[in-house]
Order: C-alpha cells, then sequence, then structure tokens
C-alpha cells in the first residue's frame, strides 16, 4: 500500500472537520526540552476522530449507518462524526469505559450499549449487530482507513515544523502509531510506549505474531486492546521498532506532572508516553531530541461534573 499518499488523501477529506491541534516545548517536564503535540484537544479529546472522519468520509455509507466498538475515545468520535456528517451511529463499549466517555458518547446522540466485561466482548456484539443490520463498521485501529486517518496527525506536526530524532508514542491496538510508522517510513526514530499490564505489541514482537494477551490498569480503557492490530505488527516489525514499558505508578506521575507544570489535563493513557521519559524507560542518547505525543484527554471522572 501506498501509504504516503493514503495519508494524503486522508488529510484531504478530514480537512475542516478534524481539528489541527497544537504544538509546544516544554522545558520543565524532564531534564532537557521536550516537544509536545497536544492531541487531547481534538473533537471528542483525542486523535481518534481523525481515523473517523476518514473511514467515514471514504465511503458509502448505508442507511443503516455504522456500527463501533470501543474502549470509548472510537466511539466517541465515530459517533462525533456519523453526526457531523449525516449518519446514524451504534457504539458499543465494555463496562469499564467509565462514567465520562460513557457520557460523551451520549452526548452525540448515537445509540449507546454498554457491554458487560471487556472490549473484546463489545467487538463481539457490534460485529453481530452489524451484520444483522447491514451497518458499516468502523474499526477502532485495524482497518487501512482508520490508520491512514491517524496518520494525519503526523504529517500535521511535520508541518508544525517538528525538530525530534525521536517520537515516543503510547500503544493500545496499534492504530496511532501504525499511522505515524506509515507517514515516516524510517525518518525518525518511534518507540512504542505501552503500560506492564497491556504487553500488545511488546508480546507480538517478542513471539512474531500478533497474540493475545491479558489487559488491566489505570489505562486499560484506552491502551486495552487484547490484540495488537495486523497492520500495526506488520510495519512495527518491519521497521524495528523499540518498546518499552511503564508501571501504572509512572504513568499516572506523568498525568500528574503534566497538569502542575502546563495545566494540561489528560487521561492516563494520554500520559503514557511521557512516563517512558520521566521513569527512564526510555533513556536517550546525548544530544537526542524527543517528543512526545499526548493522545487523549478523557479521564476517568468529569471534573467540573458536580460543579
Amino acid at each position: 500500500m501506498d501509504w504516503k499518499a493514503e495519508i494524503e488523501a486522508a488529510a484531504s477529506r478530514i480537512a475542516g472537520h478534524a481539528q489541527v491541534t497544537p504544538v509546544m516545548l516544554s522545558s520543565t517536564l524532564w531534564q532537557q526540552p521536550v516537544a509536545l503535540k497536544l492531541e487531547q484537544l481534538q473533537h471528542t479529546g483525542s486523535f481518534k476522530a481523525r481515523g473517523a472522519f476518514n473511514s467515514l468520509a471514504a465511503a458509502d455509507v448505508p442507511a443503516a449507518g455504522v456500527v463501533a466498538a470501543s474502549g470509548g475515545n472510537h466511539g466517541a468520535a465515530v459517533a462525533y462524526a456519523a453526526r457531523a456528517l449525516g449518519h446514524k451511529a451504534r457504539i458499543f463499549v465494555p463496562e469499564f469505559a467509565g462514567p465520562a466517555k460513557i457520557a460523551l458518547i451520549r452526548s452525540t446522540g448515537a445509540e449507546l450499549t454498554v457491554v458487560p466485561g471487556e472490549y473484546s466482548d463489545a467487538a463481539d456484539m457490534a460485529k453481530r449487530v452489524q451484520q444483522e443490520m447491514g451497518a458499516m463498521q468502523v474499526h477502532a485501529y485495524d482497518a487501512p482507513m482508520t490508520v491512514a486517518g491517524q496518520g494525519t496527525l503526523m504529517r500535521e506536526w511535520e508541518d508544525q515544523g517538528l525538530e525530534a530524532d525521536t517520537i515516543l508514542i503510547a500503544v493500545g491496538g496499534g492504530g496511532l502509531i501504525a499511522g505515524a510508522l506509515a507517514w515516516l517510513a524510517g525518518a525518525r526514530k518511534i518507540v512504542a510506549v505501552e503500560p506492564t499490564s497491556c504487553l500488545t505489541l511488546t508480546d507480538a514482537l517478542k513471539k512474531g505474531a500478533p497474540v493475545d494477551v491479558p489487559v488491566s490498569g489505570v489505562a486499560a480503557n484506552a491502551l486495552g486492546a487484547r490484540r495488537i492490530g495486523d497492520i500495526c505488527f506488520e510495519l512495527a516489525q518491519a521497521q524495528g521498532v523499540e518498546t518499552v514499558t511503564v508501571p501504572d505508578g509512572a504513568i499516572l506521575e506523568a498525568q500528574e506532572a503534566l497538569w502542575r507544570a502546563h495545566r494540561l489535563l489528560v487521561e492516563p493513557a494520554g500520559a503514557c508516553a511521557l512516563a517512558a521519559l520521566r521513569a527512564e524507560a526510555y533513556v536517550p542518547a546525548p544530544g537526542e531530541r524527543v517528543a512526545v505525543l499526548i493522545c487523549g484527554g478523557n479521564i476517568a471522572r468529569d471534573p467540573l461534573a458536580d460543579t
């Protein structure tokens, strides 16, 4: 696949729909300046809107509309994009999606089903309903149009003057990092960061193929895919991507650091990549310029819910 061409086409499709999110250089989060991409300021609070808009804009959506399974962020993005483009949406999330993400999806007017169990249970139910209804399914991470949409983020960041040798990116199912790998094609080093309790890419690379893994922890409702996507695995394996892991405590510390230093309110998954730097799971070489992708801001509890 000509990923560059697909991502360029995606950028054209989502222009005017997805936000151009800001970047900043922080001198307080680490021992040397680190570049940040603030994608938690994207529509519905995560990068997922890019893939959702591209998937819907590139397709002939049936009258039955769209169906999506999600840990929360993808469902909110698909629901938002469907409403913006005039389509019906039915979203399935596991119970651990949390009240804030569930409320966000409901606010779009989509039909929402909260499924007992894990993401895989929501995905199974979504697939059954999609087949029964004749709707279009929008995969959270392992589909070419999803990956191309997420790839627009790295294209945009480079257009904004990114100066970095290495980019740290959190991994769940792999759609976001796959988009970055597809766009950069080895031009910069990408380091995959995973919670120690969600080792989808780490275990797949060790075993030579995607495998089912147990998932848990503070970032599970965003990074808790049970199996890495095939597209991500193939790109990561081909490019020799390095993976590092961080414990929940380090993720929560990085989350707090973003708030204390810059008043940036992000969910644990959004702080995961920064945690690798602060906890020294990834140690750059002297002079190595590092960038961190902040991928989501939907914390478990709405901080203004009771005001």
